[in-house]
């Protein structure tokens, strides 16, 4: 094991949390609140873990597959615990369990709370907790590889990290490692300085604007309103909102060609048309049901309401503009289904993906087609005018039963150990494991996961890391072949 090369990896990571905690430190000195302390004690001590780590371990030599695996399962671990230093000395969240899934739910992009009152906490220690959300994204250790010498060992690092997607659709930005973590972060910091610019034309102020546009763009789903994005009642910030959780669970290599003029390949990939359609389909049929029942005296209305609430669950970002439970049970049926769905590869979303779907639709058609219609042909399953190879397919069917199981099995854990309805237990590990945030039952729009008990924060946190990581990255850890020679 390169135990020194791992502990340089972490020693950049423990630098970049501890600097970005800069900034919320620098909120709360302008608000004026009683958090500043709590950050600044933070940010020293954890930078100051990372330049101990970093003067006896400066040497970064190249990493393994399993090191790399090892590197992006404990990072979020760490960081996530370290990350509850702010809250904790300031006593705003005085259990470390209830900190931890809090951090956790931000660095995943789950957006999963245990506040009851969001707006009673300082703006410092607000802006840290959505500034999470810009962190893990984009993925902190893409962040961290830009620092890294060049060669497979970041690779190695990114692959851990990334979702199945990627693999399937052999994304690629450019040859070095290295120039796509920064063409990947400048796209990333583009999109949230955009829509910060159209919130502000909105009637937001620049904290509200810039936790917002975390949130969004990274579709994570924190915001500093406890009534999130519902709080403005703005039509022109939903609409914004909306357009940016299309964007955030776009692939990110659809974004690159577009500004290289690449406008045939983005016309031309089947994952990015298929997104689009079953984001027509599930906001038409939501908003047509919500407008003929009468919920919304106008289509346009339910066209706002319902189109929102389908792209927030089905792009895992989780803000809420009306409480949907309210409303017919055909309109909560549809929004039920797009919490399996997920957006792109390649994009800030988690879930089981579009693309996954694709290929096994496409194999689902194939074997039927072979084993009813034509026997003796050979039926190639192809993804973007090139066949998909068998590997590639296998990983998909994985892929979908992996998660399906884990959804089952962890709610007969949560009904066993939390004793709640089975409806609020599915929806809680759905809602963690792909990263959602809010669910149905108790852990509803307009409620939290406070009720929680301790082992099912630590057990719907592990969910969260889970769905984050893509689930093999994590899961294989637990396998006795992987720690072998």
């Amino acid at each position: 094991m390169n135990l020194a090369s791992i502990a340089h990896v972490f020693s950049t990571l423990l630098l970049i949390t501890g600097m970005s905690l800069v900034l919320p430190a620098l909120c709360a000195l302008l608000y004026g609140g009683n958090d500043l302390p709590a950050l600044l004690v933070s940010a020293v001590a954890i930078s100051g873990c990372g330049l101990v780590l970093r003067l006896f371990f400066r040497r970064f030599t190249e990493l393994s597959f399993r090191e790399g695996i090892i590197v992006a399962a404990s990072a979020w671990v760490i960081i996530s615990a370290l990350s509850t230093l702010p809250f904790l000395i300031h006593g705003s969240i005085a259990s470390f369990t209830d900190a931890f899934f809090e951090m956790m739910s931000g660095y995943t992009t789950t957006g999963a709370s245990i506040l009851t009152d969001i707006e009673a906490l300082p703006h410092g220690l607000l802006f840290w907790r959505s500034q999470t959300h810009l962190l893990g994204g984009m993925g902190f250790l893409t962040l961290t590889l830009i620092f890294l010498p060049h060669g497979m060992g970041g690779l190695r690092i990114f692959r851990a990290e990334s979702s199945p997607g990627q693999v399937i659709t052999r994304e690629k930005f450019v040859a070095r490692n290295r120039d796509a973590m920064i063409w990947l972060w400048a796209i990333y910091l583009g999109l949230n300085a955009s829509q910060t610019l159209l919130l502000l034309l909105g009637g937001m102020d620049l904290y509200d604007a810039l936790c917002t546009a975390f949130g969004t763009v990274s579709t994570s789903g924190y915001s500093p309103k406890n009534a999130s994005i519902g709080h403005y009642d703005s039509a022109f910030i939903d609409w914004v909102v909306i357009i940016f959780m299309v964007l955030g669970g776009t692939t990110f290599l659809l974004h690159y060609q577009l500004l290289h003029g690449r406008f045939r390949s983005i016309a031309g990939n089947t994952e990015f048309r298929w997104y689009l359609v079953l984001l027509l389909v599930f906001c038409g049929a939501v908003s047509l049901n919500l407008w003929s029942t009468g919920t919304y005296d106008t289509f346009a209305e339910a066209l706002r309401f319902g189109s929102f609430q389908v792209i927030s669950l089905l792009t895992t970002t989780g803000y809420v503009t009306a409480d949907y439970e309210i409303w017919p049970q055909a309109a909560q049926m549809f929004l039920f289904t797009v919490c399996f769905i997920g957006a792109c590869a390649g994009s800030t979303t988690s879930g089981i993906k579009v693309v996954h779907y694709v290929i096994l639709g496409k194999y689902l058609y194939s074997a039927v087609k072979k084993i009813y219609v034509q026997p003796l042909s050979v039926i190639s399953v192809r993804l973007d005018g090139r066949p998909v190879e068998r590997s590639v397919i296998d990983l998909a069917v994985c892929y979908f039963v992996a998660n399906i199981f884990m959804v089952v099995a962890g709610g007969c854990i949560m009904v066993l150990s939390d004793r709640v309805d089975y409806l609020t237990a599915m929806s809680a590990v759905i809602a963690s494991l792909m990263n959602i945030g809010p669910g149905f039952g108790a852990v509803g729009p307009t409620e939290n996961f406070a009720f929680i008990s301790d082992f099912g924060k630590w057990f719907l946190s592990f969910n969260m890391l889970v769905g984050r990581l893509e689930m093999f990255s994590v899961l294989v850890i637990f396998f006795p072949a992987f720690w072998r020679r």
